[in-house]
């Protein structure tokens, strides 16, 4: 049996690292890539390809990670997807620490478990993370302060 890349074994360290929920059924990981590979073909502008190719990137990645590939990992090529595995761990790491930080600067006494990489934009998903996370009632507020300063990618 061939050895998994380079790539992948980083990304599955990173994987480890972020810690996130895992999703037992292989159907949502496929749901995921399919809607994810739609939002890629419909994105027009460079901004948008890059971040919806690295939300593929995660997809796929995140799959494997989990025991359910549905597809293979794309090679790492400088010239031709460097920046959707580079822009993908930058934007994925700075909300999972967004989530961690907003969390500790609420008090929560387990803020180290709070494990989440949803889109902070909306006040929807900041609303589900702090229920499934049973965090203070002024998450959202905090939260939304702290949106004002930092680096999310979109």
């Amino acid at each position: 049996m061939k050895p998994p890349p380079r790539t992948e074994i980083l990304l599955f360290r990173w994987h480890k690292l972020l810690g996130l929920a895992r999703q037992s059924r292989p159907s949502w990981h496929r749901d995921r890539i399919r809607e994810e590979l739609r939002e890629r073909k419909a994105a027009t502008t460079f901004c948008s390809k890059l971040s919806e190719a690295s939300d593929v990137l995660f997809s796929l990645s995140r799959a494997r990670y989990e025991g359910n590939p549905v597809r293979r990992l794309p090679p790492f090529v400088a010239t031709r997807n460097g920046g959707a595995y580079l822009y993908m761990v930058a934007k994925y790491t700075s909300r999972w620490t967004f989530y961690r930080t907003a969390a500790w600067l609420c008090n929560c006494p387990n803020y180290y478990s709070v494990r989440e990489v949803v889109n902070p934009a909306k006040d929807e998903k900041l609303d589900e993370v702090a229920s499934r996370h049973d965090l203070p009632t002024n998450f959202r507020e905090v939260a939304g302060k702290l949106k004002a300063v930092w680096p999310l990618l979109p």
